[in-house]
């Protein structure tokens, strides 16, 4: 099969090397994207690549820590994460990354290495395909989702948004970050959510339109919808509220109290 292969980082000029070889030698996919949590979160969710390849190059704490956002990322699809690396850049990775698993090439890269590795990734996704089954995802992320609670999408472009609101909620609920209305249609195709916060600001589709599209879909229809929100649209998104009817709204910056008072007006 072919294998879809995201490459980002720092040093360009490794990357642009391994996605030569990748396209010329095997015919990969392979897509570019900045080492930037925004442009992460955006770029991963969209293309779902089955291969994540990260070039390091002189990093820092905080150029470490952007790879964080890969940890929600790959739970829209099956990815395995390559870090290319040579010592002082892994251990710098090392202290300071939250990601959960990644497998480390050592520079200079051995392509036979890391073909080996795709080859292998081929196989274990040949073998799902056959069987029917995704056991890929699961071992990338042990951390599963736990349905004996409620599960909670948040959509909005801000990462650090994002990053707040899930440590307001998950101590309460199962919580999924995505970053792009276009993206949730996507994600409801896989999982079960029991409702979504929605930012009504965003790029390329905004919140009403991802909640007119959720009201003509059937599938989603009755999902509880609440809108997140700036004062300064409190008007606007009070005329929504008549014409698209979601749950209601909250006022960012979202206070922990309040939103999960909101939720639970909601969801009970």
């Amino acid at each position: 099969m072919e294998l879809k292969v995201l490459l980002t980082g720092h040093n360009r000029r490794i990357a642009a090397d391994i996605s030569d070889h990748l396209k010329n030698d095997r015919g990969c996919f392979a897509v570019s994207c900045p080492p930037t949590k925004s442009a992460l979160f955006e770029t991963v969710p969209s293309e779902l690549p089955n291969v994540i390849i990260i070039c390091l190059g002189d990093e820092t704490k905080e150029t470490v820590k952007a790879f964080d956002v890969l940890r929600e990322c790959t739970r829209l699809g099956a990815a395995t994460l390559i870090v290319v690396a040579n010592d002082s850049d892994r251990a710098t990775f090392i202290n300071h990354t939250r990601l959960e698993r990644v497998f480390f090439l050592a520079r200079p890269v051995s392509l036979f290495a890391l073909y080996d590795k795709l080859n292998e990734i081929e196989e274990q996704l040949e073998h799902e395909k056959e069987w029917g089954r995704n056991l890929l995802t699961e071992w990338i992320n042990p951390v599963s989702i736990d349905y004996t609670r409620k599960h909670i999408l948040v959509v909005d472009d801000d990462p650090e948004q994002l990053s707040q609101i899930k440590e307001h909620l998950k101590e309460f609920y199962e919580v999924t970050l995505v970053a792009s209305g276009r993206n949730i249609v996507k994600y409801l195709q896989r999982y079960h959510v029991d409702l979504i916060l929605l930012d009504y600001l965003m790029p390329d589709m905004d919140g009403p339109q991802a909640l007119a599209l959720l009201r003509a879909n059937s599938d989603y229809k009755n999902i509880p919808v609440i809108f997140l929100t700036g004062v300064s649209e409190k008007e606007t998104v009070i005329k929504t509220l008549v014409e698209l009817k979601p749950e209601g709204y909250v006022l960012k910056p979202t206070g922990k109290s309040d939103l999960v008072a909101k939720i639970i007006d909601v969801l009970g």
